[in-house]
């Protein structure tokens, strides 16, 4: 590229001697195209900057020590590993980074805040590539909190940030920054912020659960004491399909509304009413239904009235899923004899097929970077795939680790939750979308399955 910029430079001084405009116009010309060149090579070529495109990323090390107490009467000590802790573990799953082991770090100096302050060769000498200071402040129930991120190799500061909240959501603050960092280093939104709804029997029943992205503060939404499943996030996060066996008969579709509280039945139709998923503009919903005998999928509002017969089929067809600009959907159909996944046109009506390896396959999902996770049967055991909606590129990002189940993919495409059982019973882990830093993130009583990422 460097080349290819020195022989502009070389093309604009030739067309100086060829043109009979004044001299010192085309001089300012280069002088300005050189400043341009020493500002994108500062940019381009800058040491840490992390392509999350390339096949595989090499994680930069970074360090984050203990933050430093700044109230004035000491309140929140216990804040001091609690805040670089969430930080430390957000930006370890992210798969991006490896943060360094505090009993590796030789400075422990906490009152150095600014670049003149620190002793960078104290951090250089263990590898770090980056290093995270902070400092916080506890008042009553309000918490601030300080945070500067350093180039280690260069010495300088590259990120500074404040922000305030209550202590109560120490975890949310951090997330925040943490998506800054995520940000500033890849040009990408973080998922820090982001949240899990998640099937659990930790009361001896199958309820709904929702938590933050990294499996903390879980809330149970159901007490329906019976068996609830497959939740669905809206698009806007404010709102949670699923369903329910709690008043008998077959699974009906429930519709939970985050802000509210508030649960509302929206079919109930004799047979099926199951696997919704929400339309991209969060309208509508596609779903499972079965009152004319076959399983077919169905479009519905949110009242449940039925807009549209997307499948019309002596097969069964079931667990629809949502292109990301909502022209299209993939789903499950046994037509050919066992289950594979079909991608259909909405409204022509065309439908491919796009699995052809192994004979079950099953639980579609779509990514908004167009690719479809999937779960498969292979040699006796479940595994997360990943295939391009032509059905080419097919890839297996779980192998060997026991039964995996239920993808469901980050709202920025870049992560798949999944259920695993590879410690015994199933939960929660995430992974990157290439099946990268795999990671158990529930660890509560019981199961958990079925989880669904908020946007």
């Amino acid at each position: 590229m460097k080349n290819l910029l020195s022989i502009s430079i070389l093309g604009n001084l030739r067309g100086i001697k060829r043109s009979r405009l004044p001299f010192f116009w085309y001089l300012w010309r280069v002088m300005a195209f050189v400043s341009a060149l020493c500002f994108f090579q500062n940019t381009v070529w800058a040491r840490i900057y992390i392509d999350i495109n390339a096949p595989a990323v090499d994680r930069i090390k970074i360090a984050i020590p203990d933050f430093r107490n700044l109230s004035s009467d000491g309140a929140g000590p216990q804040f001091a590993s609690d805040l670089p802790q969430v930080l430390s573990n957000d930006l370890d799953l992210s798969g991006y980074f490896n943060p360094i082991e505090k009993a590796a770090f030789l400075s422990d100096d906490v009152i150095a805040f600014t670049a003149e302050q620190i002793r960078f060769k104290d951090w250089s000498t263990i590898g770090a590539d980056l290093l995270v200071k902070g400092g916080y402040s506890v008042i009553g129930q309000s918490l601030e909190v300080e945070v500067r991120l350093f180039d280690v190799f260069r010495g300088h500061q590259i990120l500074g940030k404040r922000i305030f909240g209550r202590t109560d959501d120490y975890r949310g603050l951090m997330h925040r920054l943490g998506n800054d960092v995520v940000y500033l280093l890849t040009g990408q939104k973080g998922i820090f912020l982001s949240k899990l709804a998640f099937v659990g029997t930790a009361t001896g029943h199958k309820e709904i659960y929702v938590s933050d992205y990294d499996g903390h503060n879980v809330k149970q939404i159901t007490k329906d004491k019976s068996i609830a499943l497959l939740p669905k996030w809206s698009p806007e996060g404010d709102k949670l399909f699923y369903n329910s066996y709690k008043e008998g008969g077959g699974p009906a579709l429930y519709l939970f509304d985050i802000v509210t509280g508030k649960t509302t039945k929206v079919s109930a139709r004799d047979g099926l009413n199951i696997g919704a998923a929400w339309a991209p503009d969060g309208k509508s919903a596609a779903l499972c239904l079965s009152m004319d005998g076959e399983p077919d999928i169905y479009r519905i509002d949110l009242t449940g009235k039925i807009l549209q017969r997307i499948t019309k089929s002596w097969d069964i067809c079931v667990s629809p899923t949502f292109s990301p600009d909502g022209s299209k959907i993939a789903f499950v159909s046994n037509r050919a004899g066992s289950p594979q996944i079909y991608v259909r046109e909405l409204p022509e009506g065309r439908e491919d097929r796009i699995t052809f390896e192994g004979k079950y396959n099953t639980s579609p999902t779509w990514s908004v970077l167009n690719r479809i996770a999937f779960t498969g049967s292979e040699e006796g055991l479940f595994n997360i795939f990943t295939v391009d909606t032509s059905g080419r590129d097919l890839r297996n990002l779980t192998v060997g680790q026991g039964d995996n189940e239920d993808p469901c993919w980050s709202p920025n495409g870049r992560y798949i939750a999944f259920s695993s059982s590879r410690a015994g019973a199933y939960h929660i882990y995430i992974m990157t979308g290439s099946g990268r830093n795999q990671r158990r993130i529930t660890f509560l009583k019981g199961e958990q399955t079925s989880p669904s990422w908020s946007p």
